[in-house]
């Protein structure tokens, strides 16, 4: 059976609570204290990129601190591709993906800034996705639209407006987060005075689509996958794991894996040929490494969600319509940039921070976040990002 309800902010297969608050016409529970709650706003249609309408779309988000007065104090923070909307702890009891660096008195000050974290739409914490029910009482599943970076930013702006938000303090995003804080300063330059982009880029390059492409396929040739209606029986559970598998593999670098790894067994014997269906011992530690990370995203994650999120990815490029990548930037003349970079990432180099910054209006530096981690470094080293951001965006 599919993950059906949200469970501490993660899908749990088994869960049947409550779904997330509903903020009605009052949002002073929104934007005032309480954060760390899941909480979801109805925002009407939203007419896609692509053509055609989403007819009724919620957006479910998070939020901590309190929106001031003149409302210039609010600040958007973009989940990656399989994040949720927990930045921080806030009233919850679980710790958030950026915990240390959002929060009363961290660099991202929630005693002076008002913080709202959204989930992507097509995502499956809350926002609508392929998971959630349409008209006629089921499940969207294949009849769920391709959507894009571009659209997500639009319903984004859309709840903004229904939180009373004019503009953006600041947008920052990592990874898939960056890509959509990049689209939200093209699309909304009015709206959004700094925004910091972090290990990501401009636009999709044919090796990142190569890496979706694979992982898209590894859920869609699952037997349970039944062409994405899969939600009366079992869900694609091995196909997602896979190409859980195959992304965490870009996400890590060579240095980290072979250091933490090796050619090590996971036990005491040694490696054998029947490791797949036999003992731990038998395993490379690498090996069950790589099984565990997909448990853990099997339990928490539809598959249609991955698909739609990944395929929203696959056609991000913040040029497109827009003419050349030093046109479409051109709006974002009077927008504060920070593009930075993880030195060991393999998946979003830093030539391609390099690329986006000297492409941007004025002169960008790009900053430099050393670890030998790799792409998640942006998750992992919260210290240097969160130096970086205090700076040039949140001094003292």
């Amino acid at each position: 059976m599919i993950p059906t309800a949200v469970e501490g902010n993660v899908f749990s297969p088994e869960a049947e609570i409550d779904a997330p608050e509903p903020v009605g016409s009052d949002f002073s529970a929104a934007v005032g204290q309480g954060g760390g709650v899941l909480r979801s706003i109805h925002i009407g249609e939203l007419p896609l990129e692509a053509g055609g309408v989403l007819p009724s779309v919620t957006m479910a988000f998070e939020c901590w601190g309190t929106l001031n007065a003149s409302g210039d104090n609010a600040v958007l923070i973009q989940h990656a591709l399989t994040g949720s909307t927990h930045v921080s702890r806030g009233d919850s009891e679980e710790d958030g993906w950026w915990e240390g660096l959002v929060g009363p008195g961290e660099v991202i000050d929630t005693n002076k800034y008002f913080v709202v974290c959204a989930n992507m739409l097509g995502g499956c914490y809350g926002t609508t996705g392929p998971s959630s029910i349409a008209s006629d009482g089921r499940p969207y599943g294949s009849r769920f639209p391709f959507v894009t970076i571009r659209d997500s930013v639009d319903a984004e702006a859309l709840l903004a407006d229904r939180l009373g938000i004019a503009s953006w303090n600041a947008v920052i995003g990592g990874s898939m987060g960056g890509a959509r804080a990049l689209e939200w300063a093209a699309s909304h330059p009015e709206r959004v005075r700094r925004c910091a982009v972090i290990a990501s880029c401009a636009a999709s390059t044919a090796e990142q689509i190569a890496f979706a492409q694979a992982q898209v396929l590894a859920i869609r040739q699952d037997p349970n996958f039944a062409g994405g209606d899969y939600y009366d029986g079992a869900a694609p559970a091995l196909g997602l794991g896979l190409a859980r598998r195959i992304a965490h593999i870009t996400y890590r670098s060579e240095t980290e894996m072979d250091g933490r790894f090796g050619r090590l067994a996971q036990g005491d014997g040694t490696i054998s040929h029947d490791r797949l269906e036999s003992a731990e011992s038998a395993r490379y530690r690498v090996e069950s490494y790589l099984d565990h990370q997909a448990h853990k995203l099997v339990g928490r994650f539809d598959a249609n969600s991955y698909i739609a999120i990944t395929e929203a990815l696959m056609s991000h490029d913040v040029a497109r319509g827009r003419g050349s990548l030093e046109e479409a930037l051109a709006v974002t003349d009077g927008v504060e940039f920070i593009v930075a970079a993880v030195n060991s990432d393999r998946l979003y180099f830093p030539a391609q921070s390099e690329a986006l910054a000297a492409a941007l209006p004025g002169h960008v530096p790009v900053g430099r976040i050393d670890s030998p981690i790799g792409h998640d470094g942006f998750l992992t080293e919260v210290t240097a990002v969160g130096a970086l951001l205090q700076e040039s965006f949140f001094q003292p």
